[in-house]
């Protein structure tokens, strides 16, 4: 391969750049990114950055200096537009077409939004920025989703002062992903710190002064935050023959088509050890799919399947939350360390007769080690639980 292009400039373009070059490839390689910016970490930006407690600077992922020594062709701030594979070619918005010999996706997801103008977003520098300009004390934030990325901001958003009203349709936030109990665990920490949790309640759309809930209420606010989810960047790639469906239809090597692989929030990828379909939002998951992306790519004939273990984390108030595995679906969670009231425990997860996943609160990462290595073994829920 002679030209090798990587669409998408976050971690797990950044990971499959690397890697590309750290496995001996020396072609011309294009990185390209819609955003300005250089290659910059995402979960820091609604913790570290939206309390301030990082300058912008800190988020980048590699210096210049460094970035430069990869001999990159870099074409930021120009979005990817089309794709076509039997020509081989991406055709971005300045109206250049760049040709290749290989090519891997990496281009994540965007914010789900509500009707109405003026609501926040999180998933950008530049969001969060924007959005910390405007918290401070007394400043009234309605934050609408109660998951990881909406209960995160809340919290910084109570830490540094605002009143905090934070709005979920479901009656337990976040029971779809961890369970009811673990998920009621988790509101208890809005709840006793005076946060405005309503739970069941939907948000029809954003008003000037605020919201409105389905049920007509309006509910005022200096700020809002829809915080309700992502969709795919797949847009772009209508006509081009690739299998859309929430997110880029790989195989278990990421393969989307021929020399043409997937990775990160955008790839929805067979991970052969739970033997299902999976797209996973999560950073350490991109910057493990950009590398087997790129050495699958670059090694046709020795590749190996991409069947990791999913791992995140979340920090919310004192509470660091911990989890491995792929816990959506699962059919019955049992605590099997520590105690959910005192928010120390380990809780583990069991789909069909498998350890599926396993979550922790408040808990060293020692303790999951163990777990970890059950779940990748797929070991059977009774010998894993007793």
């Amino acid at each position: 391969m002679n030209r090798i292009v990587v669409v998408g400039a976050s971690a797990a373009g950044l990971a499959a750049v690397e890697t590309l070059r750290r496995e001996g490839y020396d072609g011309t390689l294009t990185l390209v990114g819609d955003e300005p910016h250089l290659p910059y970490d995402r979960p820091p930006l609604s913790k570290q950055v939206l309390s301030a407690e990082w300058a912008p600077e800190r988020v980048s992922l590699r210096a210049p200096v460094e970035l430069d020594a990869l001999g990159l062709e870099l074409r930021l701030g120009a979005a990817a537009v089309g794709l076509d594979v039997a020509d081989r070619t991406v055709r971005l918005a300045d109206g250049s077409e760049l040709a290749y010999d290989g090519l891997i996706l990496a281009t994540g997801v965007r914010p789900r939004r509500l009707p109405g103008e003026g609501a926040h977003v999180l998933r950008t520098l530049d969001d969060a920025l924007t959005l910390r300009e405007r918290l401070g004390p007394g400043q009234r934030l309605v934050v609408v989703g109660a998951g990881f990325l909406g209960a995160e901001a809340a919290a910084v958003a109570w830490k540094v002062g605002a009143r905090v009203t934070l709005l979920e349709p479901a009656q337990v936030p976040l029971a779809h992903a961890v369970g009811e109990e673990v998920g009621r665990v988790l509101s208890r920490a809005h709840l006793e710190r005076g946060v405005d949790l309503r739970t069941g309640t939907g948000v029809t759309e954003v008003t000037e002064d605020g919201v409105r809930l389905a049920d007509g209420e309006e509910i005022e606010a200096d700020e809002v935050l829809v915080a309700i989810g992502s969709l795919p960047n797949t847009e772009w790639l209508a006509g081009s023959g690739l299998a859309v469906g929430d997110g880029v239809v790989c195989d278990e090597y990421c393969e989307a088509a021929r020399d043409v692989y997937a990775a990160g929030d955008v790839a929805r990828w067979y991970n052969p050890l739970f033997g299902l379909s999976m797209r996973i939002e999560h950073r350490t998951n991109a910057a493990e799919q950009g590398m087997a992306a790129a050495r699958n790519l670059l090694n046709p004939g020795a590749r190996k399947a991409f069947a990791p273990v999913p791992y995140f984390w979340s920090d919310q108030y004192e509470m660091k939350v911990q989890a491995y595995g792929y816990l959506r679906g699962h059919e019955e969670v049992r605590v099997v360390d520590g105690e959910l009231e005192d928010r120390r425990f380990v809780a583990a997860y069991r789909t069909g007769e498998r350890l599926s996943g396993v979550l922790a609160v408040g808990m060293p990462p020692k303790v999951l080690r163990g777990w970890r290595q059950a779940v990748a073994a797929g070991a059977a829920w009774k010998e894993a639980v007793g």
